[in-house]
């Protein structure tokens, strides 16, 4: 039966939502609150992290080509966090903190250059050392399989995730990560936060691979107004071929288990308004429902069927067969709210992009950045959103893990390196990449190692570095 949820927020946007904090009914929550088997860890991706962009055999994602081609103001992963050449160090830091678990993707242009076929020796070698070195030191490895990042020589060969022929490459470079991490790997994650993946790379045409039309966007290829579609449809049907393939082919043996993330928005009515309500009710089938409702029912919610129309794909008796419940897990990242205003006049206007379809206005509210050593407002986000979970727990949610974003300071894909939302951070000047803990890092670490800890209850007048 389904149901193990793996929350992620970002923990760096501040309080932008009261939901809840480590005070409970006059209680501290500690981490013995939590049940049995929940873990706490922290997260990262491959290119956002890895670097070694040119080195040993690997080959340029999507992700590469975007930055290369100056889309994030000359900033690109190249090095990033140097965590190919620095992983040893950056498991002691885990181990320091007091993580229980790590989520991290693997890049499949490093495992396998061209997409198919022959395995890159020094790619396989790095991860199953980079696996051995989390589980020698008590830390559970989470693998995301596809996080942004396709080899470029599938997009250029045959379009990537518009293509059906994905769904075939997809599930080999699955079953070669199963085959060669799976002893050691429990945790499969197989694609990371689907839909903004396709709505913001095949709609907007904001992130790679950079694929749109006019008036939606400006992009030298693509078409907004079926492709989002096209390609979340693929991405469906790889997901259940490679959540089948591990059903059959290593579930008994490996005893792992298979997850599907998203990316969700608190969504929330700008008024009162029945339009409103009714508007928000539809933003979440569409940002939510696109991909739940085939795991979960076998189908597309049917307000996307009646609006998208002959654009979005129908799946065969076979197809729904295999997606419906092809899944152990489900992972939701969760960032901020979103007010949301009715605009169903949208869908007035023949020629329409996925975004019109939804027929609605997103109004976001201001976020504090803060890229300090004293991160307060990182400090305040974990202990809110911590709370949150356990919250949800206590009424019978069942949630069985929380990963904070991100380990590190890293390369991200909104806005390259003008952002800090590491819990460690990393002076770029520094030919070192000497990594600095933040105080939300001491939090965190003393939340984990079980000591007491309230928002000002940490020392917090001088907080020891030297306990890292």
């Amino acid at each position: 039966m389904w149901g193990f949820v793996v929350i992620m927020s970002l923990g760096l946007l501040g309080r932008l939502v009261d939901c809840g904090g480590n005070n409970i009914n006059g209680k501290v929550i500690s981490r013995d609150d939590f049940p049995p088997g929940f873990v706490f860890g922290a997260a990262s991706s491959a290119y956002q992290v890895e670097g070694a962009a040119k080195q040993d055999g690997r080959t340029p994602s999507i992700w590469d080509t975007f930055a290369h081609d100056g889309y994030m103001d000359g900033a690109t992963g190249d090095i990033a966090c140097d965590g190919y050449h620095r992983y040893k160090e950056d498991v002691q830091l885990m181990v320091k903190t007091g993580l229980e678990a790590y989520r991290f993707s693997i890049s499949w242009s490093r495992l396998i250059p061209n997409g198919r076929g022959p395995i890159n020796p020094m790619g396989l070698q790095y991860y199953n050392n980079f696996i051995n070195e989390l589980v020698s030191h008590g830390i559970e490895p989470h693998v995301t399989l596809h996080h942004c990042d396709l080899p470029q020589v599938l997009e250029d060969e045959y379009g990537g995730w518009i293509s059906r022929e994905i769904v075939k490459d997809f599930r080999e470079y699955a079953d070669v990560c199963f085959r060669e991490f799976g002893d050691r790997v429990k945790y499969w994650t197989t694609i990371n936060e689907a839909n903004i993946f396709v709505l913001t790379g095949y709609d907007m045409g904001d992130l790679p691979p950079k694929r749109c039309s006019h008036p939606f966007g400006v992009c030298s290829k693509g078409n907004s107004s079926t492709e989002p579609y096209i390609a979340a449809h693929h991405i469906l049907l790889a997901h259940a071929s490679a959540a089948r393939l591990y059903e059959k082919k290593y579930k008994d043996k490996q005893h792992g288990f298979i997850g599907f993330n998203i990316f969700s928005f608190g969504l929330v009515p700008l008024t009162d308004s029945s339009e409103d309500k009714i508007a928000t009710a539809r933003g979440n089938e569409f940002f939510l429902g696109w991909f739940l409702n085939p795991l979960v029912f076998g189908d597309y919610p049917d307000v996307m069927k009646k609006n998208a129309g002959s654009r979005i794909p129908a799946f065969t008796l076979q197809e729904s067969k295999s997606i419906r419940g092809s899944f152990d897990f489900l992972g939701l990242n969760y960032y901020y709210e979103m007010f949301v205003k009715d605009k169903s006049s949208t869908l007035l206007s023949e020629n329409r992009d996925l975004a019109a379809d939804m027929g609605i206005q997103l109004l976001c509210q201001k976020t504090r950045r803060n890229s300090t050593l004293e991160d307060w407002p990182r400090v305040e986000h974990l202990q809110a959103h911590i709370g949150s979970v356990f919250d949800s727990i206590r009424n019978g949610t069942n949630v069985e893990g929380y990963f904070a974003w991100s380990f590190l300071d890293s390369f991200e894909l909104l806005d390259g390196y003008e952002s800090s939302f590491g819990l460690y951070y990393i002076d770029l000047e520094d030919p070192e990449l000497r990594r600095k803990p933040k105080l939300s890092a001491h939090w965190y670490s003393q939340f984990l190692k079980r000591k007491s800890v309230t928002l000002d209850g940490i020392d917090v007048q001088s907080p020891s570095r030297d306990s890292f």
